[in-house]
């Protein structure tokens, strides 16, 4: 796993052909149980990295299409997953706790529920009030360019603005780690803003 901004915070990727970007998983390490954030397969270099570091407590997922591979590392590490309520009724897959907007998960991380994406319930999550971590919705497929999930794939452009428009008065994000494409270190609020002056 990569070392990201935090030394507590590292990361792990894979090459998607088909859209041309980087899918993307983050772990941060803690004392109190390390948490994956929507966990791609991990090499066996990668999986060694995690048992030196502690191993897993806790899974959590942002939304439907990145359960990747969350069961598989949940039954090797011990895991729980957690999941978005907005999606408990047709969820693929066994979560042991459910996930509202504006919860807080463990102290430091806190869930916000997007709007508009391509699934219901859609979360994003900030880390100690300056880390926004991303699922779908808020992307970055050019290089220091936030972006959003096509119009194409959409349920609702408005309420997709609003959500960010919400995120983007935080005004203490600093970086923004994307589920899909780059992730963006410094001046993250003026990114998210970017994003929507882009959509005008």
């Amino acid at each position: 796993m990569k070392q990201l901004h935090r030394k507590d915070l590292f990361g792990w990727s894979e090459f998607n052909q088909e859209r041309n970007l980087d899918f993307n998983s983050v772990l941060w390490v803690r004392e109190s149980g390390n948490i994956l954030i929507d966990p791609l397969p991990l090499s066996t270099h990668d999986l060694n990295h995690l048992k030196a570091l502690g191993g897993a407590s806790l899974i959590v997922i942002s939304n439907s299409d990145h359960c990747r591979d969350a069961e598989n590392i949940a039954a090797q590490t011990g895991a729980k997953i957690v999941g978005p309520v907005g999606e408990k009724d047709n969820f693929p897959i066994n979560c042991e706790r459910w996930i509202s907007d504006n919860e807080e998960i463990v102290p430091g991380l806190m869930a916000y529920q997007v709007e508009g994406s391509k699934t219901a319930g859609e979360l994003a999550f900030l880390l100690d009030g300056n880390t926004l971590i991303t699922g779908d919705l808020i992307r970055c497929h050019i290089a220091g360019e936030l972006c959003l999930l096509p119009d194409t794939k959409l349920t609702n452009l408005d309420l997709a603005l609003k959500s960010v428009v919400r995120l983007a008065n935080l005004s203490t994000i600093n970086t923004v780690l994307t589920g899909d494409g780059w992730p963006i270190f410094n001046h993250g609020s003026t990114a998210l803003n970017r994003l929507l002056e882009s959509k005008k």
